[in-house]
């Protein structure tokens, strides 16, 4: 599989972590990480669920839709551990994934719209398809990692929550949200890895990217034929007639 066309694999590796970039930012915005609810014995009052998400929180009855109570500067007063470790967690892993698929739209571009001969100032450069493909795996497996640790986290406080007090904590669908984007960005990494290393030389370097450019022109450097392969010039005996004076 030659690394100078643009293949399926790195298309659904796109496709797939603008995806989970999506996701997480919508887990990110959603309120809906953990859910408190409180149940009343008395028949004239409602029960109240509370949404607690990592800038806001919902109050509101169980039959209504509207929150009776909009909590807008929830994220400066959080008191749980997790979510604010996912304060910083989840923008931090949304920044990276979006610099991993800034990366790959590069490698794409290059690929597709690359001159087929190599430019002789960026020969030593770094930036070409498969180095583009390389780097932007390892960032979505950076980014992935960063988001499903404290995502994960909130399974176990939950617990530690509803030990501590009462029962009535459960975490909510962003938490799945999260998880799966998390899960995305891994299968893009790997999508991306399995590319580089089926596109890669085997006695070639590990760290050493590729040229997105044919075989035939990135095989010798500036697109110059080894010596041996040159034409050679005959040398060309010309007679100069000599022309002799008679006095």
């Amino acid at each position: 599989m030659p690394c100078s066309n643009v293949h399926a694999t790195t298309l659904t590796a796109f496709f797939c972590g603008m995806a989970s970039v999506v996701g997480l930012f919508v887990a990110t915005i959603l309120p809906r990480w953990r859910q408190m609810r409180l149940y009343t014995l008395n028949k004239n009052e409602k029960n109240l669920t509370i949404y607690e998400g990592l800038w806001v929180k919902c109050i509101r009855y169980d039959d209504k839709a509207d929150c009776i109570v909009y909590d807008a500067q929830w994220y400066q007063n959080v008191d749980q551990l997790d979510i604010r470790v996912l304060q910083f967690a989840l923008p931090i892993s949304i920044f990276i994934a979006l610099a991993a698929l800034l990366l790959c739209l590069i490698g794409l571009c290059n690929t597709a719209y690359g001159s087929d001969v190599p430019n002789i100032n960026l020969t030593k450069c770094l930036i070409n398809s498969a180095g583009c493909h390389l780097v932007a795996g390892t960032l979505y497996l950076l980014a992935g990692v960063i988001c499903i640790v404290p995502s994960i986290g909130v399974f176990f406080y939950n617990r530690h929550l509803n030990k501590k007090y009462e029962p009535i904590f459960k975490f909510d669908i962003a938490v799945y949200i999260a998880i799966g984007s998390a899960a995305g960005l891994f299968f893009t990494s790997l999508l991306l890895f399995l590319w580089y290393c089926a596109c890669k030389k085997l006695p070639s370097p590990l760290w050493q990217p590729l040229y997105s450019q044919a075989p035939s022109v990135r095989s010798y450097p500036y697109g110059s034929a080894p010596y041996s392969a040159r034409s050679r010039m005959s040398t060309i005996e010309i007679d100069i007639p000599l022309v002799t004076e008679f006095s």
